[in-house]
């Protein structure tokens, strides 16, 4: 795909820093993926910059103060309250 390469010292350095064991056949096919992988990066290169100047635009709506639920109304579809909160299962 491209002159980039990955070595196998480069694999097993991955390797080692993902705690990963791979026995020599997997390297030297991790070495090969990782070449390709790379050099879809250096076709990244090739893209053209383009100048240009953004203009951002706020498209979320302003903030609009509403009169809230009451506990009551909150917790009425509550499959269980405990005190005037939900109450939900015990994790461990």
């Amino acid at each position: 795909m491209s002159d980039t390469s990955a070595t196998p010292e480069d694999v097993r350095h991955v390797a080692d820093l993902a705690r990963v064991d791979l026995d020599e056949a997997e390297v030297d096919e991790f070495a090969e993926q990782f070449a390709d992988i790379l050099g879809y990066f250096d076709a990244l290169d090739e893209v053209p910059h383009v100048d240009r100047e953004v203009d951002l635009v706020n498209v979320m709506r302003p903030d609009e103060e509403r009169e809230c639920l009451t506990r009551e109304d909150a917790l009425r579809n509550a499959a269980e309250t405990e005190d005037g909160y939900f109450k939900g299962p015990n994790v461990s």
